[in-house]
């Protein structure tokens, strides 16, 4: 039985395990005998979830050009608007005299949102292939799986984030009045918005099993992420714009990843975009499991 589960899980992810421990883990989930042991199949897959987010990242090592649109996009969304609007910040609302600073937050959820399409992506291409249907047919928990491709799309939004902040300080000369606890805001809500992106990818994908399903996902996140306050304050949008930038719960936490380049970082400002993060973590949460159920429809 051993043996038969070291194959399985050698054919399942080709490339070496150097560590022996974490290989030996990783063959006992695939063992029916551990997997009557609560405590060790719940270790074991947390070992699955890792090994899955490696192989992610492995991809993306083997083909740069996956991770080009997302770091260059944001790069191009923070020079283009600061320059462009550069005297539109001396209207009412907008709190700060450089347009870098109010756009550098907006840009870094952009390229978080565009990174978590990557666990999606992965997925599109396994379930066209094959492949997917072999983890699937492992002893993996659902749980473990999508997991690992959130912890991918995690790890992704990581980088666009630390390039448009490299830009926006070195070439822009933006500002960080909130100091190392801005940048800390700033990265929890990159990270947040790239997980919540890709289990909502995760879900469309589970449900029409193809990469072209990715477009929906796009045209969610551009409406989301326009129709916000990522470009202007409440108190220069009119119209049915104001009504849907007010009640978009990616207004409050573009506010939350913003607060640092404006000023201080307050528990005022963190609270709203915090509660939305969570909600929408949670639902989003929901919506993938639930449509992973379709995979076999």
């Amino acid at each position: 039985m051993e043996s038969i589960s070291a194959s399985i899980w050698h054919n399942l992810f080709d490339f070496p395990c150097r560590d022996r421990d974490f290989n030996t883990s990783t063959q006992k989930t695939f063992s029916s005998r551990i997997m009557t042991t609560a405590s060790t199949r719940n270790t074991s897959q947390l070992h699955v979830t890792v090994a899955i987010t490696k192989r992610g990242l492995m991809r993306m090592r083997r083909l740069p050009s996956l991770m080009i649109p997302s770091i260059i996009m944001p790069i191009f969304f923070v020079v283009a608007f600061s320059g462009s609007f550069s005297s539109v910040v001396q209207l009412d609302g907008y709190s700060t005299d450089k347009a870098v600073n109010w756009m550098a937050a907006w840009a870094i959820l952009q390229g978080s949102a565009f990174s978590g399409l990557g666990g999606g992506g992965l997925t599109a291409t396994d379930l066209e292939n094959g492949f997917f249907d072999r983890m699937r047919a492992a002893p993996i928990t659902p749980s473990a799986l999508i997991s690992g491709l959130v912890g991918y799309s995690v790890t992704r939004a990581v980088l666009p984030t630390t390039a448009v902040l490299i830009v926006s300080f070195a070439a822009l000369d933006a500002d960080m009045p909130g100091g190392l606890l801005g940048f800390i805001v700033a990265y929890l809500t990159a990270i947040g918005i790239a997980a919540v992106m890709s289990l909502f990818v995760l879900g469309i994908v589970f449900t029409m099993k193809t990469l072209k399903s990715l477009a929906i996902a796009q045209v969610v996140m551009f409406s989301t992420m326009f129709l916000s306050v990522g470009q202007a304050p409440l108190e220069a949008i009119q119209g049915w714009l104001y009504h849907v930038a007010k009640y978009n719960p990616i207004t409050h936490v573009i506010r939350m990843g913003r607060q640092g380049f404006l000023g201080d970082v307050t528990w005022a400002e963190t609270q709203p975009g915090f509660i939305s993060l969570a909600l929408l973590l949670i639902g989003s949460s929901l919506w993938a499991r639930a449509c992973y159920q379709k995979v076999d429809i």
